[in-house]
């Protein structure tokens, strides 16, 4: 089973979290920067999400 789009960005907030205690920290900026640009675009990561999902299903 293919991960949803819910399960993609809470597993993407988490690693978020765990890199929070260093903010300059380069692993964390680049996470924090993927989930505010992904939940600000939510609707065109549900759209992709699906066709990714979509895609491996056919393989």
């Amino acid at each position: 089973m293919q991960p949803n789009t819910d399960q993609l960005l809470a597993k993407l907030y988490a690693l978020r979290k765990d890199y929070a205690d260093d903010p300059e920290d380069v692993t964390f900026i680049a996470l924090d920067r993927a989930f505010l640009f992904i939940s600000y675009n939510i609707g065109a990561f549900k759209e992709y999400v699906r066709e990714q999902n979509e895609k491996a299903s056919r393989e």
